[in-house]
């Protein structure tokens, strides 16, 4: 999921950059992002799916926020620097709404794939979560009354009979597919979660104007919740950090670094050189990323139904990214790994993430 769902301006002024670096960008952001889910899966095997995702968004957190107190230092200083642009440690607001936003983000869209992977395969989480422009576009209307193009309406009609080929029957023994119920209700609450998060963040929230300041706050903040949500749950008791294998290990350090850091920066980078709707392509391309590397990494099976699945998921999802491209507004599934310098209602930067 490390994405962005915010709509992002598409007049924006765009930097040079060779058609060669911005397709090396996009394969990066391709596989990086749909890697992710992988990295959560191996994570889970013996680590508690709150206690990793904590970890891995504080210290993601703790990184991102050092890097942009290191790259500002000489602002500080400078009598040149708009006070907009000046470095200042986020006002009670700032952190209340970064607070809400990573909390829904994180600890509701992160921590629920993370929980959901527990018993649900990486491949099919990769194309539940992928519906998030759906729920996006749904919440959008209802709450804000955002207009929705025929096409929209066409592409969540479709993604919904999507999920009911691949889920239905739940639970069932022999004669196809088993999932488990909770983990497929975690899976599908998840991209809910991270829905409303970005609608907050982009119509409500005040956030710092630094992008790498509200992305850093809202991981800080958010991987706090994960890990009190960690002790509530009971995770902690009985678990052995000895227990927990070498490929949970590296699991977890790929997604704190490469998941994170590599995709928010590759992300960000793209955003000042590339069109969005050539950016937006993540959204439907990451999924399918995800399903191979589930095959080819864990050696999980592809049944011909959850191709069908995927497929009309896939297409649900590229029709509602590209009408919405077209009326001027992009969804980019947000995480906190991708962080749009954009403003929200208040003017202040609001989150683009990812998985």
């Amino acid at each position: 999921m490390d994405q962005s769902t915010q709509p992002i301006p598409s007049k924006r002024p765009l930097r040079s950059a060779s058609p060669l670096a911005i397709w090396a960008g996009l394969l990066t952001l391709y596989f990086v992002w749909g890697s992710t889910y992988i990295g959560i899966r191996l994570s889970v095997e013996t680590i508690p799916p709150f206690l990793m995702a904590g970890l891995r968004f504080l210290a993601a957190g703790t990184a991102v926020l050092a890097w942009e107190v290191l790259a500002t230092r000489r602002l500080r200083g400078d009598p040149t620097v708009p006070d907009d642009d000046r470095p200042r440690f986020p006002s009670r607001r700032e952190w209340r709404d970064s607070t809400i936003v990573g909390g829904l983000l994180l600890f509701g869209g992160m921590g629920m794939v993370a929980l959901g992977e527990k018993t649900v395969p990486a491949g099919i989480a990769a194309i539940l979560i992928a519906l998030l422009p759906v729920w996006v576009a749904v919440l959008g209307r209802l709450f804000f009354g955002e207009r929705l193009p025929l096409a929209v309406i066409v592409g969540i009609v479709v993604g919904l009979v999507g999920v009911v080929i691949l889920v239905a029957p739940i639970g069932t023994s022999g004669g196809g597919l088993a999932f488990d119920p909770l983990g497929i209700v975690c899976l599908l609450l998840s991209p809910l979660c991270w829905s409303s998060g970005s609608l907050y963040s982009s119509h409500r929230a005040v956030l710092p104007r630094r992008p790498l300041t509200a992305t850093g706050l809202q991981m800080l903040c958010g991987g706090a919740l994960l890990l009190l949500g960690s002790v509530l749950v009971g995770e902690l008791r009985g678990f052995d950090p000895a227990t927990v294998s070498t490929r949970s290990i590296l699991g977890l350090v790929y997604l704190a670094t490469i998941g994170s850091l590599v995709g928010f920066t590759t992300y960000v980078w793209l955003l000042r050189v590339a069109p969005l709707p050539k950016i937006a392509t993540y959204a439907y391309v990451n999924p399918v990323v995800a399903f191979i590397l589930a095959g080819i990494v864990l050696g999980e099976a592809i049944e011909p139904r959850t191709v069908v699945a995927g497929a009309v998921i896939v297409f649900a999802v590229a029709l509602i990214v590209t009408a919405r491209s077209r009326s001027g507004r992009e969804v980019a599934p947000v995480a906190v790994e991708d962080h749009a310098e954009t403003p929200n209602a208040t003017g202040a930067a609001r989150p683009a993430f990812p998985d």
